[in-house]
């Protein structure tokens, strides 16, 4: 079909060295401009971020410093982009937690005006989460085929848990199973510790503040610190571990903290 508008929409995608709107760059932008008309332009380019691509990202994105080194710096791109945005709408997935934020911050470091307020911002994955619910009451209809009663009384949500997970099992089962980008990561079986394994979250602590990397190492996911290891920021700024303990952070929070810490004194 064809989409109804008044003026240009630009549908764009960013990969970039990390996760940090502030620190991390664009090492990759595409962008997709779609007229009233019908009319379909395009727009790409690996950039320079002007720092090292961390291993972690490479393996996300497959993008090496070698690929970037002979590549135009963001400033230099600058204008043309904000050019071909000028006029036009927003949309992408997912676009309003980082891509948005990071190729703001990129504008504003080239000294290149570029007024997001003044666009619509329409956020597909936004779109798929209104449409497409994921609350239990959804899991049991599409698992299940029936309606789920009394729903957020306790007893009634602990049995339609049950009856979920049981159909899943037997609908996925010996099925394998992949990430976002098509890597496989395992297979669902009729066994839960395979099935933990391959639902594990990435979280140290429940509440997120700590996180694995890649590699298994344990990083800070908040603050000045987040990205970087726990060990070696406790190692390097030990009255940071006093500074959490006296905060307001969940005691689950610090006791995986003070885990991490004598973990390092054992070794």
């Amino acid at each position: 079909m064809k989409l109804n508008l008044k003026i240009p929409i630009v549908i764009f995608d960013l990969e970039t060295t990390g996760t940090n709107i502030q620190q991390d760059r664009i090492i990759e932008i595409a962008m997709i401009k779609l007229m009233p008309n019908g009319e379909r332009l395009e727009k790409y380019n690996l950039v320079n971020p002007g720092m090292p691509i961390p291993p972690d990202s490479t393996a996300i994105h497959g993008i090496t410093n070698e690929k970037v080194a002979g590549q135009p710096t963001f400033k230099e791109l600058a204008r043309d982009y904000a050019k071909f945005l000028e006029g036009a709408d927003l949309s992408g997935f997912n676009i309003m937690k980082f891509d948005v934020p990071i190729l703001v911050e990129e504008f504003l470091r080239a000294g290149v005006e570029f007024d997001y307020a003044r666009k619509r911002i329409v956020d597909s994955q936004r779109i798929f989460h209104l449409m497409e619910k994921r609350n239990l009451s959804a899991a049991v209809e599409f698992y299940c085929q029936k309606k789920l009663e009394d729903s957020h009384t306790a007893r009634a949500d602990a049995q339609a848990s049950l009856e979920v997970l049981l159909a899943q099992v037997e609908r996925y089962e010996n099925k394998p199973v992949t990430d976002a980008l098509g890597q496989p990561m395992g297979i669902i079986r009729n066994d839960m510790e395979e099935l933990g394994k391959l639902v594990a979250s990435d979280m140290i602590d429940l509440a997120g503040r700590m996180i694995k990397d890649a590699r298994g190492e344990a990083i800070f996911n908040f603050g000045k610190h987040k990205g970087k290891s726990v060990l070696a920021v406790l190692q390097q700024e030990p009255a940071y571990y006093d500074w959490m303990m006296q905060s307001d952070f969940s005691l689950d929070t610090k006791r995986r903290l003070t885990e991490i810490k004598l973990s390092k004194l054992k070794r």
